[in-house]
């Protein structure tokens, strides 16, 4: 379990500020997060995962090199176009 100390000194170093309740309410939560942390570095390493064979993938498509449709062509689609550019509204 972390300490209040701890919990001030870290808070020091991030330069936050906490109340004391706030604090203490910290202090459970970094408490907390770090048993959770052991828990996940007891996990045992010899449960089998899945990795896909080599052999599934043998299967796959050739890629072709192709020539693409001709720009004239695209933005011929489109309502406004400038510098062989679509033009969209602005979305901020």
């Amino acid at each position: 379990m972390i300490s209040t100390e701890v919990t001030k000194h870290l808070a020091q170093l991030s330069r936050l500020s906490f109340k004391e309740d706030e604090l203490a309410e910290m202090t459970n939560q970094m408490s907390d997060i770090i048993a959770l942390m052991d828990k996940v570095c007891d996990f045992d390493n010899n449960v089998k995962t899945y990795a896909p064979k080599e052999e599934k993938f043998n299967n796959l498509r050739c890629d072709k090199p192709r020539n693409s449709y001709p720009t004239e062509e695209i933005i011929g689609n489109s309502k406004a176009v400038r510098d062989n550019c679509f033009v969209v509204p602005k979305v901020v």
